[in-house]
């Protein structure tokens, strides 16, 4: 399983992450502010198994607010990909 994590003070909630994500589970949080008056952009609620490694939206946001961390081998990853794609 991949997880992504967001550096909440530095999101200024431009939404380049959302648009790019091809599983649709990253939102902004309309309940929150950072410290510099932006509402972040965060994974939704138990949305994160969802997640497929992808770096898309780490690879577009253009403050490096997103930061990726990859439990599966390259080997895992691609397999989890050909299976969702057959889907």
């Amino acid at each position: 399983m991949s997880k992504v994590t967001f550096d909440d003070n530095k999101c200024k909630g431009c939404k380049l992450c959302i648009e790019v994500c091809p599983k649709k589970i990253i939102e902004i949080d309309e309940n929150k502010f950072n410290n510099k008056g932006f509402h972040p952009a965060g994974v939704k609620d138990k949305e994160m198994e969802k997640c497929i490694g992808c770096a898309f939206c780490a690879t577009i946001c253009p403050d490096c607010v997103i930061l990726l961390k990859n439990s599966l081998t390259m080997e895992e990853r691609i397999y989890e990909r050909e299976v969702s794609n057959e889907g």
